[in-house]
């Protein structure tokens, strides 16, 4: 018996970008990820979109015109770029890039498996 779709899952990944010119905080979507030793080739984008929030103690550390300016267009370290994918499989997940830095030194983001919406299998 599998787990009820959709299914929220929550963990880093690792992706793959191939030749794709990508842009650190940016990026366009993967070509793979990586996720428990298994990789998922993405066969297609579905849609994407960014949220540019500052959720925690960020939403409080902006004048509020400046604020509304970041929400449109982002700021540095702040803010995630989703991408509901199909893999080649049937699967369909909802992966997300993560702009905020990592610990000092490391500036770049991180990736997350959100959810799985679809496991591909037939009903």
């Amino acid at each position: 018996m599998s787990a009820a779709l959709p299914r929220f899952i929550g963990e880093p990944i690792e992706v793959s970008f191939g030749d794709i010119r990508r842009f650190e905080k940016s990026p366009a979507c993967p070509i793979a990820f990586a996720w428990h030793g298994t990789t998922h080739e993405v066969a297609s984008l579905l849609s994407e979109w960014q949220d540019y929030g500052r959720r925690g103690r960020m939403a409080h550390n902006m004048r509020p015109v400046h604020a509304a300016s970041a929400a449109s267009r982002g700021s540095w370290g702040v803010g995630r770029r989703y991408f509901r994918i199909r893999t080649a499989v049937g699967r369909v997940f909802e992966i997300y890039y993560d702009r905020a830095p990592g610990r000092a030194g490391d500036r770049a983001g991180a990736w997350f498996l959100f959810r799985e919406l679809s496991s591909g299998a037939c009903a």
